[in-house]
Parts: structure tokens; sequence; C-alpha cells
């Protein structure tokens, strides 16, 4: 059994994370900011856990240090635009933080970051530390390879975990929260966006929430093996972004949006002018994510990230009200 101090417990990974550590028998200590409900990705309440308040931007979080085994640090500001002294107060300072609460608890230190700290890098993308003069293609991706440097810096037995673009079960589709890259599909969906400007060739590496949560527990059980290693938690295979579109072209009711080549491309209104301003690099590269450390690891692979995968997200958002239903 191990004791595992889960930060952002009751976001979308911390949560479904913190009820696969507690179904396996840990001692998990929860800690939440303001929203005191922790909830997997099924929406159910996680029982079998210790809840605690605190913040990442407060020195030790806010907590007095108890004996750990891990701390694993899903708490992050996700927010593309915001302000970079508000990203570099919680996923730099915070990080710091949460690692002089881990070195007062005696724990070791599962760091949750993101694939994209390629920055704007396309082709073979290794697991290992991100390379200098990178260049980033928001002040989130940049925040969040800073984070990294500090937890490398820290001392403390480490691993880095970087998910791709989290999205749905792989079975079910099913999501508690739906994450900023659906605002596509729903904007396409709605008729707001009947024009998507994509290079040729062009790839997201999106990554099911099961996969990505059973992925942070097999590390946070083998730190000793995996300590001091990058891990990409990614897609079998990167989606087309053009499949995005195509996607909500076989919803019958649905509108079919139009790829169009980036070069020229004139937003049509403000929500898709805040859309390329979001996602617009995202649109133009194929980083392809290496994983084979990470399976070598844990013994994963994640299940197939295909068309059939998309049509059930498609449908499970539908279900929820997330997208449009069809008329009566």
């Amino acid at each position: 059994m191990l004791r595992v101090l889960v930060t952002g417990a009751a976001g979308l990974i911390g949560g479904e994370v913190c009820a696969r550590l507690a179904a396996r028998g840990h001692a998990v200590t929860a800690m939440v900011r303001r929203n005191p409900e922790v909830r997997g990705n099924d929406g159910a309440l996680v029982d079998g856990l210790r809840v605690v308040r605190g913040d990442v931007t407060l020195p030790l979080m806010g907590l007095a240090p108890e004996p750990q085994d891990v701390v694993m640090h899903c708490a992050a500001h996700l927010d593309f635009d915001a302000p970079e002294a508000e990203l570099h107060a919680v996923n730099v300072a915070g990080t710091q933080n949460a690692l002089d609460h881990a070195r007062e608890a005696g724990a070791a230190f599962l760091h949750v970051s993101t694939a994209y700290v390629c920055g704007d890098r396309d082709g073979h993308i290794v697991e290992g530390p991100v390379p200098e003069g990178t260049c980033f293609t928001n002040r989130y991706e940049a925040s969040k390879a800073a984070g990294e440097r500090v937890v490398e810096a820290s001392g403390l037995r480490f691993v880095i975990a970087r998910p791709s673009i989290v999205l749905g079960d792989s079975a079910t589709g099913a999501i508690r929260d739906f994450p900023s890259l659906c605002n596509v599909f729903r904007l396409m969906a709605r008729g707001k966006v009947t024009r998507l400007p994509v290079a040729g060739g062009a790839t997201f590496d999106c990554v099911p929430i099961d996969h990505v949560a059973e992925g942070l527990v097999a590390l946070a059980e083998r730190m000793d093996e995996a300590a001091a290693g990058h891990f990409h938690l990614v897609g079998d295979e990167p989606m087309p972004v053009a499949e995005l579109a195509a996607g909500v072209a076989r919803v019958p009711h649905f509108p079919d949006p139009e790829i169009v080549p980036p070069e020229g491309y004139e937003p049509e209104g403000p929500l898709a002018q805040r859309m390329i301003a979001t996602f617009g690099p995202y649109f133009t590269r194929s980083p392809r994510f290496d994983d084979s450390r990470f399976r070598a690891a844990t013994g994963l692979a994640c299940p197939p990230t295909d068309r059939a995968w998309l049509d059930r997200l498609i449908a499970y958002g539908i279900k929820r009200g997330y997208l449009p239903s069809p008329p009566a």
C-alpha cells in the first residue's frame, strides 16, 4: 500500500486517479482548493480517501507535511490565454511549493505535465528533457516546460508524466468535464464555424482519460524503476486534424464543415477568431510522440484512438447535451 497525496484532486485527471488509487487499496490524501468533491470520470464521489484543502500558490501548499510515499502533482492552470504571471504562479512557483511539501513529507514526486512541452517541434518527439531553445506556441506550454525544469533541479526522486490532449473514455467516450478542445467540435456542430483552417498532414495527439489515469497509477506504483524518467501518455496514433471536421460531418443533423488552407483564412466571427487564437498552431503541425519508455515501464498500451473512438466521443457529447441533439 502506498501513501499518496494527489494535488488537483477535484480536477478531471486528479479525480479519476484518486478513484483508481483508492480502488487498489492505496491510502489517498486528496488535496482540493475550492471544490471539496472528488469524483471519478463516471461522476461518482470517490470513497475511501481523505480530502484536505490546500493551495499550490502558498508555501508548502498551505499544508502541514505528513509522511507520504508519493506526491502526485496534478494541479495546474490550464488556460492557454492566461497572463504569464498567473501561469507562473501556479505552474512554476506552485510546482516548487509542491516539491517543497514533498521534501518535507519524505515523498517522491510524480509531476503531471503535458506532451505539448514539445512546443512547435514536428516529427519524432522522444521521452526526455525539453531541449534548450524550444519555441512554444502559447504561454501555457512555456509554463509547463518551466515547471518541468523546476522538478528536474529539485534533487528529489521524480517522474515526469506527459499526457497529450485528454478526451473521453476509450470504450464509451464518457468524460466528466469537457476540455477546451471540445469547443472546436461544439462550434462546428452548431454551425458557428463552417471552415476549419488546417495545414496538410497536421495532427492532434488525443488520449483517452482511462489510459492517462491508469498510466499515472502505474507510474506511482513503480517510482523506483521509473525514477528520473520522462514518459509520454499519448494516443496509439495521432489523429488528423481534418478528422475533427469529418467526424462532425458524419452526424446527420450536424453541418458539413469545410477544410481550407490556413493561408488567407479569415475567421467568420469572434468565436472563430478566438478558436484560431487558441488552437491555430495545433492545426498546422504534426508531432509524433514516442511512448516506448512508458510502455516498457508500465506494460500499458493505449487503446485505439481512431475514427470509431471519435464517433463515440461525439455521441457522448450529444447524449450529455453538450453537442446539439437531433431535431424532434
